[in-house]
C-alpha cells in the first residue's frame, strides 16, 4: 500500500497487552512457582518425596530427595508473563479537581492512548506488560494531551514515578522511566497448550520452560520413561528459557524437574491434572517447506518486460480515468529506463509482466529462490494493485491465466513455491460491486457491501463510505456482511486450487472482526491445502496473532527492520540486539520461527543499501554502505526462517521511499554491483546447504559491546558472529575447533578468532563441517 501510510499503520498497538497477558495467565494451565513467598499471599501446595529418578540420556538411575511442585494460584507479585515486566501507571488528582478521563500512550502502545481506570481512593491506574528497556510515554486527562509532562499538573510532573522527560518533538516533554523485570521473584513458567512452551517443529516436539535465573541447576523434562536434558536457548538477568527437542508422539504425559545437585524440584502442572499434555489436536502443523527456502519478492510492473504487447493495457482500467476528484490527472506509460515522474507510486507504467517473470526464472534460480511472492496480480486500476477490480481475472497488463499456468508450472518444476498478494479489506472504485452500488444506490444488491455514508455519490469522495485512511480510492468492504466474507473466502481457495503455494495477507488488521474472519480462513485453507503458508502484513511483532488460529507467520519487519536493520547502521549495539533477540524468540512459537518470512527491504520500505547510507537512486554507494549491507545479509540469512529478498536489493539497488517511492523504479538489468551479488549468492548457498540453517532453532551464545553471537542447530553446530563497529575485534570461542565457512577460504580457527569491522562470521563445528564434506 502507499508507503507512508502504511508505515503510520503498521506502528498502532490495538491491544492493551498487559490486560491480555494477565488474562491469558489466569485462564491458561499456567505454572509458576515463587520460592520466597510474599507475605499474605497463599502459598503454593507442594509434597515432599524421596524417589528414584527414571533412567535418563544424561544421568545414572540415583536416589533423591525432590519436592514436588503442583501450581495452580497465580502469585500476585508476578503480573506479567516473561519476558515482559510489569509497570503501573497512575494518576492523582487534586482535591475538588474535576477529571472524568485519564489515558495513557507510549512507544509500547503505538502512541495509541489507552483509558486508566479510577480506583476507590480517586487515584487513575492502569497496569501494563512491558519489554524491560527504555520507556517513553505521555498522558491524556479529560480527552486532552499533557503538554509537558514535568510540570503539567499545576507546575509538578504529571507523573511522579517518572524519571526523566524527553522533548516531544512538539514543543513539550514526554516522560520517561526504565523498566526492568524483579529480580528477587523466582518462578518457574510452562502452559502446555501454548505453542510457545510446546510445538511442533522440524518434525519434533519442541518443550519450552521458562525459568528466573537458577544458576547451576540442571534442567529435565521428563516424558513417559525417558528423562531428557534440556538446553539454555536465551537469557536475561533475570530469566532463562530452557528447550529441549523430542520424538512426536500423538499423546503425552510430562513433568520437569530443577536438579541442584543434593536436592531438586518436579514441577507438576496442579494438583487435579498433575502432569502436563501434549496432544496431536492442539499442534498446529508447520510448513516445512518454508524453513529452507530462499525467498524472493516480485513487483511485476518494475521486474522485467517480457512482453511489450500488453505494455499500454493499463491505460483500459486506471483508477484516474474513473476517479472523479482525481483532478484531471492522466496514467503516464514510460520506457524501462524513463526518469520518474509524480506518479511513480501508482500510476507510472513501465510494462513489467508475468512473461518477464517466466524469462528470469533461470536467474532466480541461479539465486537459488525456492519462493516467490507476487504484489497483487489480479485486476485493478494502478501499478501497485491494491485497488482491486476483480479478484478473479489476471490482470491485462500482467497477462492472463495462461500465462500464469506456465509460470508457475516452470516454478514448481524447479521447486520454487509461488504465494499470491490476497487484499481482502478493501477494493477499487472500479470493483465491479462497487460500481453497482454507485450507479444503484441503495436499490444495489451490492449495498451492504460495503459502509455508504451518502449517496449519490463522486467515485473518489472518501467523504461518501468508508474507505481505507480515508483514501477515497480504496472503498472498503464490510466484513459482518457473510456474503463479503465468504467471496473472500472462495477468492484464497480458487487460487489456491489454481496452483499457489500461499498468500500475503495486505493490511489485515484493518479487516473488520479480524479475529474471526481469520480463523475462519485459516480453516477453510487448511483443510483444503495443509502446506499452504498464509503471511499476514504485521509491522509489529504480534505473538497473539501467531498461536496456530491465525497465521503461520508475519512478515517479519519487527525483526528484519527493527532489529537487524538497526544492528547493521550502527544504530544498536550487540548488548541491544542480544536483549531485542531474546524478547523476540521468546514470544513466538519455535515452529513459527522456522517460519519466518524474514523480510528487511519491500515494496513499502527504502532499499536496504540506502538504509545502510548507500544514497539515493543514481548515487555510487560508498565502501562502507556495502559492507553494512553484507553484514545484515549474513544475519537475514542465518536466523532461522526464510530470508525474503525484495527485487533487485541482490544487485545493489539504491532508492528512497519518501521520493515518490523511487524504491520500486525498474530493476536496470545492464548494472549491478558484483560483490553485492556474489555475497547474494554466496549466503544463499550456505542457506541451502548447511542442515543446521534449515532448523527452526536459534540459541543466544554471547554479545560484547559491538558484538553479537549465535548459535544455529539443536546441538549448536553453527556459530554466527558479527561486529557492527568499523574496528576490528578479538571474540573468544566456545571450545573446540572451529570451521570458518565465510568469509573466506574455509580454515580451522580455536580459542580466539579476530573479527573484522562491519563483518559477519559463519563457522561450523569442526566434526560437523566434516560430515559435511565442507572441509577434507
Amino acid at each position: 500500500m502507499y508507503t507512508e501510510l502504511v508505515y503510520m499503520n503498521r506502528r498502532v498497538s490495538a491491544v492493551l497487552a498487559g490486560l491480555v497477558l494477565i488474562a491469558a495467565i489466569i485462564l491458561a494451565s499456567f505454572l509458576i512457582l515463587n520460592l520466597e513467598q510474599a507475605p499474605g499471599t497463599t502459598p503454593t501446595l507442594t509434597t515432599t518425596t524421596t524417589l528414584t529418578t527414571p533412567a535418563t540420556e544424561t544421568t545414572t538411575t540415583q536416589a533423591k530427595h525432590y519436592e514436588d511442585v503442583y501450581v495452580s494460584l497465580v502469585i500476585e507479585q508476578l503480573k506479567c508473563q516473561p519476558p515482559k515486566a510489569p509497570v503501573y501507571f497512575r494518576f492523582t488528582p487534586f482535591p475538588n479537581e474535576t477529571i472524568t478521563t485519564v489515558s495513557v500512550a507510549g512507544d509500547f502502545t503505538g502512541w495509541t492512548p489507552h483509558d486508566m481506570s479510577m480506583l476507590d481512593n480517586g487515584t487513575w491506574m492502569a497496569l501494563f506488560c512491558v519489554t524491560p528497556g527504555t520507556v517513553v510515554y505521555k498522558y491524556l486527562i479529560n480527552g486532552a494531551w499533557v503538554k509537558d509532562m514535568s510540570t503539567g499538573h499545576y507546575g509538578l510532573p504529571v507523573d511522579p514515578e517518572a524519571q526523566g522527560f524527553v522533548d516531544d518533538g512538539f514543543g513539550g516533554k514526554n516522560a520517561v522511566r526504565q523498566v526492568s523485570f524483579p529480580t528477587d521473584t523466582r518462578f518457574f513458567i510452562h502452559i502446555d497448550d501454548d505453542p510457545v512452551y510446546l510445538s511442533l517443529a522440524d518434525e519434533m516436539l519442541v518443550a519450552r520452560l521458562f525459568t528466573s535465573n537458577i544458576g547451576d541447576a540442571s534442567v529435565y523434562v521428563v516424558a513417559g520413561e525417558q528423562q531428557y536434558r534440556m538446553k539454555k536457548q536465551m537469557w536475561t538477568d533475570y530469566t532463562v528459557v530452557w528447550y529441549r527437542e523430542m520424538p512426536f508422539s500423538e499423546t503425552m504425559q510430562y513433568f520437569f524437574i530443577i536438579d541442584y545437585g543434593d536436592h531438586g524440584l518436579r514441577i507438576f502442572k496442579d494438583p487435579v491434572n498433575k502432569y502436563f499434555n501434549g496432544n496431536a489436536t492442539s499442534f498446529f502443523k508447520q510448513v516445512s517447506w518454508v524453513r529452507e527456502a530462499v525467498g524472493y519478492q516480485i513487483f511485476p510492473d518494475r521486474f522485467y518486460n517480457g512482453d511489450p504487447s500488453n505494455d499500454l493495457r493499463g491505460n483500459e482500467t486506471d483508477e484516474l480515468w474513473l476517479n472523479e476528484l482525481a483532478g484531471g490527472l492522466k496514467p503516464v506509460f514510460s520506457n524501462w529506463s524513463d526518469p520518474i515522474t509524480s506518479l511513480h507510486c501508482c500510476h507510472q507504467y513501465f510494462g513489467g509482466d508475468l512473461a518477464g517473470v517466466l524469462a528470469k526464472l533461470d536467474y532466480l534460480d541461479s539465486l537459488g529462490v525456492k519462493m516467490i511472492y507476487f504484489n497483487p496480480i489480479f485486476l485493478s486500476g494502478s501499478v501497485h494493485g491494491y485497488d482491486t477490480y476483480d479478484y478473479f481475472i489476471i490482470d491485462p497488463k500482467y497477462g492472463n491465466e495462461t500465462v500464469l499456468r506456465a509460470l508457475l508450472d516452470e516454478a514448481h518444476r524447479r521447486g520454487i513455491k509461488v504465494i499470491f498478494d490476497f487484499v481482502p479489506n478493501h477494493v477499487g472504485i472500479g470493483f465491479w460491486a462497487f460500481q453497482d452500488v454507485y450507479r444503484n444506490g441503495p436499490q444495489s444488491p451490492y449495498w451492504n457491501w460495503f459502509i455508504i455514508k451518502k449517496w449519490p455519490f463522486k467515485l473518489g469522495d472518501g467523504s461518501a463510505y468508508e474507505c481505507w485512511w480515508g483514501i477515497g480510492s480504496l472503498p472498503k468492504l464490510n466484513h459482518s456482511n457473510p456474503e463479503v466474507k465468504q467471496y473472500l473466502f472462495s477468492v484464497a481457495l480458487h487460487w489456491l486450487e489454481f496452483g499457489f503455494d500461499g498468500l500475503r495477507i495486505d493490511v489485515p488488521l484493518d479487516v473488520l472482526d479480524a479475529d474471526n474472519f481469520y480463523r475462519e480462513l485459516r480453516i477453510l485453507i487448511k483443510q483444503r491445502y495443509p502446506d499452504a503458508y498464509i503471511v499476514a502484513e504485521i509491522w509489529t511483532l504480534s505473538p497473539e496473532w501467531l498461536k496456530g488460529r491465525h497465521f503461520d507467520s508475519l512478515m517479519n519487519y519487527a525483526l528484519g527492520r527493527d532489529i537487524l536493520l538497526q544492528y547493521a547502521a550502527g544504530r544498536k549495539s550487540g548488548d541491544q540486539v542480544f536483549r531485542e533477540l531474546y524478547s523476540y524468540y521468546s514470544q513466538i512459537p519455535v515452529s513459527v520461527a522456522g517460519m519466518g518470512f524474514n523480510i528487511i527491504g519491500s515494496h513499502d520500505t527504502s532499499r536496504i543499501l540506502t538504509d545502510l547510507g548507500g544514497g539515493r537512486l543514481g548515487s555510487t554507494p560508498t565502501n562502507e554502505s556495502i559492507r553494512r549491507l553484507r553484514l545484515l545479509v549474513t544475519l537475514q540469512f542465518t536466523v532461522p526462517g526464510m530470508p525474503v529478498i525484495f527485487q533487485g536489493d541482490e544487485r545493489g539497488i539504491l532508492g528512497s521511499s519518501s521520493y515518490y517511492d523511487e524504491h520500486r523504479y525498474p530493476i536496470q538489468w545492464d548494472k549491478i554491483i558484483p560483490e553485492v551479488f556474489d555475497y547474494y549468492l554466496r549466503m544463499s548457498w550456505i542457506k541451502r546447504n548447511i542442515p543446521a540453517l534449515k532448523t527452526s532453532i536459534i540459541s543466544l551464545y554471547a554479545s560484547n559491546g559491538p558484538v553479537i553471537a549465535f548459535f544455529r542447530g539443536y546441538d549448536n553446530e553453527v556459530l554466527v558472529v558479527a561486529n557492527n563497529n568499523l574496528d576490528s575485534t578479538i571474540f573468544s570461542l566456545p571450545t573446540g575447533k572451529w570451521v570458518v565457512l565465510y568469509p573466506g577460504e574455509a580454515r580451522i580457527v580455536e580459542g580466539e578468532l579476530v573479527v573484522e569491522g562491519l563483518t559477519g562470521m559463519v563457522l561450523a563445528r569442526y566434526d560437523y563441517a566434516l560430515s559435511l564434506g565442507l572441509i577434507g
